[in-house]
């Protein structure tokens, strides 16, 4: 199916988290079973598997993440010499479009496996594992994150030309300004190299990644000191900055004043 229909799908369905499992399976174990009365996800930690649903199979390693559909035949067979580690995270969706039901659909999407996906994939299962409204809370909160890391993950693995890359990279700055990044991972997070990236950024913003992300938080910084009256330490926090002494000095370097004295000065 269609990639980018499948992620605006996503986009504009409800669904809340069932049940999140994780096994090891040993080598050369194989079984055959009818699928959970909802889809699901299956996240490789490590090793490879075969899984057939209703007949049609997939390879599943740590640079695959498979989708299964509901109330299905399921056959799986551990391949080669490893033990097969997986997360399985179920889903129930709602209010769907009558043209795509997921809990009918069973496909793979490829993607480096990364670190931060990983961490993602332990968190979800130890929040799944305590009792209570918060843990719950951040189940859903966790699984939107590895929902969007994945599909992340999988459009980088597309021929990609260097506007089309400068586009996605610089939309997930706009949106993940606050969260600690770095060139490293947001080259990482997007299937390139840094020299590639620096490559882009110049071409398309005249300037390099790291310098497009300050630029972008300390702009939002601005803004948040004309328009609000929280305190310098806490804008600093809300874009990216956990130093608000490095916050201000950065703020000052790039703009002249120190925001104490740009605040002064926006509201005169």
């Amino acid at each position: 199916m269609d990639f980018n229909q499948l992620i605006e799908h996503f986009a504009s369905t409800l669904f809340r988290v069932r049940g999140v499992y994780k096994y090891a399976i040993p080598a050369k174990s194989q079984g055959r079973q009818n699928a959970a009365p909802y889809p699901g996800f299956i996240f490789p930690l490590s090793g490879s598997a075969e899984y057939q649903f209703n007949n049609t199979p997939y390879l599943v390693t740590t640079d695959t993440v498979v989708h299964g559909l509901a109330n299905s035949s399921l056959r799986k067979r551990v391949v080669g010499e490893q033990s097969w580690e997986y997360v399985s995270v179920l889903y129930e969706p709602f209010h769907e479009g009558a043209s795509l039901k997921l809990k009918n659909l069973h496909f793979s999407l490829s993607l480096k496996q990364t670190p931060q996906l990983v961490d993602m994939l332990h968190q979800l299962y130890a929040a799944s594992s305590r009792p209570g409204g918060l843990p719950a809370f951040q189940v859903e909160t966790l699984f939107h994150r590895i929902l969007e890391e994945t599909f992340i993950g999988a459009r980088s693995q597309a021929p990609q030309g260097a506007k089309e890359l400068f586009a996605f990279v610089s939309d997930y700055i706009h949106a993940h300004y606050s969260d600690p990044l770095s060139v490293k991972l947001l080259a990482q997070q997007h299937g390139v190299n840094e020299n590639r990236l620096f490559y882009v950024f110049q071409k398309f913003a005249g300037m390099g990644p790291g310098d497009y992300l300050r630029m972008y938080r300390l702009n939002r910084g601005r803004d948040l000191l004309m328009t609000s009256s929280l305190p310098i330490g806490a804008i600093a926090m809300q874009v990216g900055y956990p130093d608000a002494f490095y916050f201000s000095r950065s703020f000052k370097n790039y703009f002249g004043v120190s925001p104490r004295q740009f605040r002064g000065s926006s509201r005169k």
